[in-house]
């Protein structure tokens, strides 16, 4: 970190700059030590952290579905929406908003907190029409960070799936982001040009080992942005992708078997390594913002180049030197979902 001060009578301006959290602060009274009117930021406490952004999102209104705890990307999301000048309205259920410290994130945020279930049409139509009265507004970005796997939390493997578990598992995970469109749509609740986001995985299309039910889910998630991205970008400009991203140590990927080994390999086998929570809502920032507006239909890999290796050196190494026994249950027979 880089101080410079520069003295003028009672007035200290102190610059702080910061590569890595682009922090900047300036104008301090001297003696009173209290913010300057005229100044555009404040130190206090913040010195070092990120306390300011590029104003990508100024005058820009949305919906963040999904925030539970600071663990979540959503949560990173919606503290990066608001230092980049958005208002925000931030959405889980009833329960996950009794269970989770999102009243903190809201207080952080300056947000309102509307309690909706993802799957429930009326919730979701109740949820469209508040946030645009809180907000004063129709909304130019939603982030859709709803999953969950109950065939995975009851240790069900893939060749003997609960189906209703299954269906709740598609509903929550994928068509309640087409729920989400559709009433958004008929609502005409989003302004054009707006841009919609949904997390996903590369298990989508690639199989791997725990993630079960799940990766179906994710296909449907990915399908749904693809079809509803061309309707809803013909008829009013709106975009509609999802991001691919790392492993990531939330609270939702840690329902996932073997997720420890799972973040591990992909971080060695990636070029760049995991991509974070933090750096997962720089690139959500980017695509609400005006930077992106031709991107849409898309699934969009975050995940530090894993996407596209076969083998790095790092994962070759550790897997000469960790040669275990085979996942088997009671009776010695191999695991395999």
């Amino acid at each position: 970190m880089i101080h410079a001060r520069t003295k003028s009578n009672k007035m200290t301006k102190i610059f702080v700059i910061d590569k890595k959290s682009r922090t900047f602060a300036a104008d301090f009274q001297d003696k009173t030590n209290k913010r300057s009117n005229n100044s555009l930021f404040f130190l206090r406490q913040n010195i070092g952290k990120k306390i300011m952004g590029y104003n990508l999102l100024k005058g820009k209104k949305g919906i963040i579905f999904g925030a539970l705890n600071d663990q979540s990307i959503a949560w990173k999301v919606a503290e990066r929406a608001v230092e980049e000048g958005a208002q925000i309205v931030l959405t889980n259920t009833a329960v996950a908003c009794r269970m989770g410290t999102i009243s903190e994130l809201a207080e952080k945020t300056n947000a309102t907190v509307i309690a909706a279930d993802a799957t429930s049409v009326d919730d979701l139509e109740m949820l469209f029409s508040e946030s645009q009265k809180a907000l004063g507004g129709k909304i130019d970005f939603v982030l859709h960070s709803c999953a969950m796997s109950a065939n995975m939390r009851k240790k069900r493997t893939y060749d003997d799936l609960d189906y209703s578990l299954l269906g709740k598992t598609l509903d929550i995970s994928a068509i309640s982001f087409h729920k989400m469109l559709q009433v958004a749509k008929k609502m005409d609740a989003l302004n054009e040009n707006a841009s919609v986001l949904a997390l996903t995985y590369v298990a989508s299309h690639r199989t791997f080992f725990g993630y079960n039910d799940m990766a179906d889910a994710k296909s449907l998630l990915e399908s749904i942005a693809r079809s509803f991205g061309y309707i809803y970008g013909r008829e009013k400009g709106v975009r509609v992708n999802t991001i691919s991203q790392s492993p990531t140590m939330t609270t939702a990927g840690s329902a996932i078997k073997g997720f420890d080994g799972l973040f591990d390999f992909s971080d060695r086998m990636s070029p760049l390594g995991n991509a974070s929570a933090d750096e997962c809502a720089d690139y959500c920032i980017v695509m609400f913002s005006d930077l992106t507006k031709k991107v849409t239909m898309q699934t969009l890999f975050h995940d530090g180049g894993f996407s596209n290796m076969g083998m790095s050196l790092r994962g070759m190494t550790q897997y000469e030197k960790s040669f275990i026994e085979e996942n088997t249950d009671e009776n010695g027979k191999i695991i395999y979902g």
